[in-house]
Formats: C-alpha cells, structure tokens, sequence
C-alpha cells in the first residue's frame, strides 16, 4: 500500500486562495517564446499510421519526458519553465507533445485525450531503443498526470521509467467535469473549451468531418466538456459515450496496480476536482507517495514572500523528486 503525505508546501501570503494560485503562472509568470528553447524536434511514427512530436535538448544528462495537460503545449508557463530549469540542473527534458497537439495536426481524425495511455506507451518504447535508453523519469500536468498514472497502473510487462511524478491529476474525469461547471471554476471551463474547439476547428479545415460524429454537429452549441467530450471526443476515439470514455479514462482505479515509485503532488482546494474525488491511502499501490497540502491550486504551488520575488516552489519539489531517483 502507499501513503498519503503532507506536503511542506506554504503558499504566498499574497496569492491566498485557490484560484490565485492556478492563475499566477498564466497571467503573471513571463516565460521565454518556446522558439528560443534549444529543442529539437522529433517525430515518433506510431502503428496506426499516426505521429507525436517530442522536443528533445541537446544535454547528455538523465532524460526526463515531460507530459502537459488539456490543450498544453511547450508555451505553457509550466512547460517552458521546468524545462529550462531541468537544463540548467543537468537533466535532458524531452517535451512529448501529445497526439495532434504540436504545430502540424495529426493525420487520423483521432486525438489526444485523457487515457491514452497506448501513445505514451509507444513513445517510451521508441525512446527505450536509442542508445541512451528511455526517459529515467516522466512528469505529467494534469491531463498529463492522468494519462501517465493510467499508463503505469495498467500492468504492462515493461514500462521503461524509474520515477514518475504526477501534478494536479483530475483522478475521476466525471467528477472533474462537473466541478468544472461550478462557481468560478466555470471560467477555466469555459477557456479550456474555447481552445479545444479552435484546435477542432483547425484540424478539421482542410477535410471532411468524420461520419462517427453524426449529420448535424454544432460546434458553437457545445458550452461544456460533458457535451463536447460525448459529441466529439468519445466518438473520435472509440468510445461508446461520454460516461464510458470518463470511466475508463480516469486514472484512479489504476492506482492500485502501480509499483513505479511516483510521487503525485497534489492540493486539496484544486478547482479542477472535488475532495471526495481525491483517492484513499488503501487505494494507492506500493510505489505510490501522494503527497497532499491544504492549498496549492491547479498546478500553482506558488511560494515567496514579496509578488516581486516568487519562488516556483512547484519546480523545486520536482527537482527533489528526480535527484532523489
């Protein structure tokens, strides 16, 4: 069994509240253009005719895959950042860019979404095949966190990384969404749909929509995840509706199979989740740490004493983590 720790995580004074916390990066964090980033691409082909692309540095240290969340890319505050702090520390961040969200859209009608665990499963056996060996470590946001503790629980003979460390996990993908639709929650809600349209939009512009979504898709009626999730990314992907891709996309039945050593950084006021969806100590599997704190957001752990001189306490903890391995 694993075990629920607290964390030592003591937000700033003067971002007090949840939603302050999971704000601050995007409005107030300056990250350099991911064009500056000294990357380079590299395009995993996948069986089924498909493609991912991985942003790769040039270090020769331990490579760390870096896994971003709903509609993420390397001009996330916390992409671009932790990446250029695992190149200063003497890691290799590979960035994986999930299924149709690099700068060219996928081939298949099909994309990313939250247990697709499959693509990350080949990615890693791609990179397992270089000299160097795969990733010695993986850390997800998010979406990300979800699709990567899914990946490790599900039993896989071999699963190619030594530590993985998940941020802000959804954990029950039908409780996330409903949170979602409550009070201020509505406003990364609606955000979050608006780019998930566009990224639609953008892909479909130059091919006929699919048939599996039906004669009469209204793209400007959708308002929020449980309509678009049942109208475009079930279908998309296999699922017989909403509710069956949420119960088996949602990460927390996995957690009990996962002997990885993970540490999944979590806090309890998170506006993307309920409390009651946040999992038991029982229910976590011998590799499994979640270390919990009172406040934090989502993927905001945002310490300092002064708005001038913020610590990222977030990328310090995820530091510990790796050297530790």
């Amino acid at each position: 069994m694993g075990q629920i720790v607290p964390s030592d995580f003591q937000p700033a004074w003067w971002l007090p509240g949840a939603h302050a916390q999971t704000l601050w990066g995007s409005l107030a964090r300056r990250a350099a253009p991911a064009s500056r980033l000294p990357l380079t691409r590299r395009r995993v082909e996948l069986a089924d005719g498909d493609f991912i692309d991985l942003a790769v540095g040039a270090e020769t240290g331990p490579a760390v895959l870096i896994i971003h969340g709903l509609e993420g890319d390397l001009r996330s505050h916390y992409a671009g950042a932790l990446v250029r702090r695992l190149r200063r520390e003497g890691f290799r961040p590979v960035f994986m860019h999930l299924r149709g969200a690099s700068d060219e859209p996928n081939r298949l009608d099909r994309s990313y979404h939250s247990g697709a665990s499959a693509d990350l499963a080949e990615v890693l056996a791609a990179l397992a095949r270089d000299p160097g060996g795969a990733p010695r470590a993986a850390v997800g946001y998010s979406l990300g966190a979800n699709l990567l503790l899914k990946y490790l629980g599900e039993g896989r003979p071999e699963v190619h990384l030594e530590r993985a460390i998940a941020v802000s996990a959804p954990f029950v993908l039908r409780d996330a969404m409903l949170r979602l639709n409550c009070g201020f929650s509505r406003i990364y809600r609606d955000y979050l749909v608006r780019r998930l349209k566009r990224s639609f939009r953008r892909k479909f512009a130059g091919r006929p929509l699919p048939a599996a979504l039906g004669p009469a898709l209204d793209l400007d009626a959708i308002r929020d995840f449980n309509t678009f999730d049942d109208r475009i990314t079930a279908p998309l992907n296999g699922f017989a509706g909403v509710f069956d891709y949420y119960q088996h996309a949602s990460c927390r039945q996995y957690l009990p199979d996962i002997d990885t050593p993970t540490l999944i950084i979590q806090a309890a006021d998170d506006p993307f989740l309920f409390p009651a969806s946040l999992p038991f100590a029982h229910e976590l599997g011998p590799g499994v740490t979640l270390e919990l704190s009172s406040r934090g957001g989502h993927v905001g752990f945002v310490a300092g004493r002064w708005p001038w001189r913020p610590v990222y306490w977030l990328e310090e903890r995820i530091l510990r983590a790796l050297r530790s391995s």
